[in-house]
């Protein structure tokens, strides 16, 4: 069952026309053979990871059904704020490694010990230190700090969407007359106008 959701947008960083998301970052695929090989694991993690100027950094990683995925990250004991960050993209895995792709394309590697994750570097390899580099799994509730998402926006009928470019996601929008005057003001002979948002939060 698809899963609805209403985005509700906190600030309008900016608008500008476009056509289709041209920027969407290339998504691993795995083919059914690959698939049928991999064995059931948890939906979400957590864990304090190591930190070069802070006392670590608080993560927690959600998986969705649908090959999204959202992590929000604390550095603890920092000195300047915020110290709370958002991310999210899609996520593929592999024989041997989840693989997360983040908005701008980036991705990062991780690999299965148990039910706990190990983060890799950054060519997907083990990291050598004597630090801990893993993640729990957990049962935890999909964080609510605010993130910035860019995509098509699309208002008709007093009813309008929001379609993330980076995952292909589809959101119902909550009423914001300020959002919808700039979108008529922005729109000229265009339907769907890009749109630049801060996401305050997603209801299921």
């Amino acid at each position: 069952m698809v899963k609805k959701a209403i985005v509700t947008a906190m600030a309008v960083i900016s608008l500008f026309t476009l056509m289709g998301c041209n920027n969407r970052a290339e998504v691993d695929t795995l083919s059914p053979a690959q698939a049928a090989e991999l064995k059931p694991m948890p939906q979400s993690w957590r864990g304090v990871l190591p930190c070069a100027d802070c006392e670590g950094i608080e993560t927690s990683l959600f998986l969705e059904k649908d090959g999204t995925w959202v992590m929000n990250e604390r550095y603890l004991g920092a000195r300047e704020e915020p110290s709370s960050f958002a991310s999210y993209g899609t996520w593929a895995r592999t024989a041997d490694k989840l693989v997360l792709t983040d908005s701008k394309g980036e991705k990062s590697y991780y690999r299965a010990k148990g039910d706990a994750l190990e983060m890799l570097d950054r060519e997907g390899n083990p990291i050598e230190s004597q630090f801990n580099y893993t993640l729990e799994a957990a049962q935890s509730s999909l964080p609510m700090t605010p993130m910035t998402l860019r995509g098509m926006y699309f208002y008709m009928a007093d009813a309008a969407t929001f379609t993330d470019c980076a995952t292909g996601k589809r959101f119902m929008v909550a009423n914001n007359a300020e959002l919808e005057r700039s979108y008529l003001a922005a729109r000229g002979h265009s339907e769907k106008t890009g749109v630049t948002v801060s996401r305050r939060s997603l209801y299921a």
